[in-house]
């Protein structure tokens, strides 16, 4: 009787297969990837993708799951939320521009999501509840509670920042926008952080 493989070997024979899928889906699309194409750039039989995946649409939800979660880490995972609005903001701002600045395959993976989000908007709307909406929530439970902000709208104004990092992201980056309007993201954010923690009163 063969062994059973252990925790981590399972692991690791998932991420494999995971690696290879994320190389044929941006290479392929969502729509022209099979789990014969998987298992070639996995380097293993298609009977073991089953064993860890349900089908092509399980697989590429975990790989959204995985990636999400890893940039929510790295964007809030660290963050100290007793800190002040100004420090705070800018990190966050500062750490989302910079993974996806830094990392063309997650650029090359959100263009993915937007480009098939026409057919397949579950998968894109899985996409805004692993990672934006969670973001969202750290945001407006720390707006909700610096009342001195004077954030009337405490969720309105996490999607607003979130929204306008995002932006810049999107058109600078993913649809190539810093070579026609370039803008430096020091400028964005600064002015960003100035408008929310210059609040009026009242």
């Amino acid at each position: 009787m063969p062994p059973t493989p252990t925790e981590s070997a399972i692991a690791e024979k998932r991420q494999q297969i995971l690696q290879g899928a994320m190389e044929i889906f941006l290479h392929q699309g969502y729509e022209g990837t099979s789990m014969d194409r998987v298992a070639t750039a996995a380097g293993v039989s298609k009977i073991t993708i089953y064993k860890h995946f349900e089908d092509k649409e399980g697989l590429f939800k975990a790989l959204i799951e995985q990636i999400a979660a890893e940039r929510f880490e790295k964007v809030c995972g660290a963050l100290s939320l007793d800190e002040e609005p100004v420090q705070v903001l800018n990190q966050i701002a500062n750490t989302i521009l910079r993974l996806i600045a830094s990392d063309e395959q997650y650029v090359a993976f959100m263009r993915l999501i937007v480009g098939e989000s026409g057919r397949f908007p579950e998968l894109a709307q899985l996409f805004v509840q692993a990672l934006p909406q969670r973001v969202w929530q750290v945001l407006s439970q720390y707006f909700a509670n610096h009342p001195n902000l004077n954030v009337a709208d405490p969720e309105a104004m996490a999607r607003i920042f979130t929204g306008t990092v995002l932006s810049y992201a999107m058109t600078q980056y993913i649809l190539h926008g810093q070579e026609i309007a370039p803008m430096a993201s020091e400028v964005l954010i600064e002015n960003l952080v100035h408008l929310i923690v210059n609040q009026p009163n009242g």
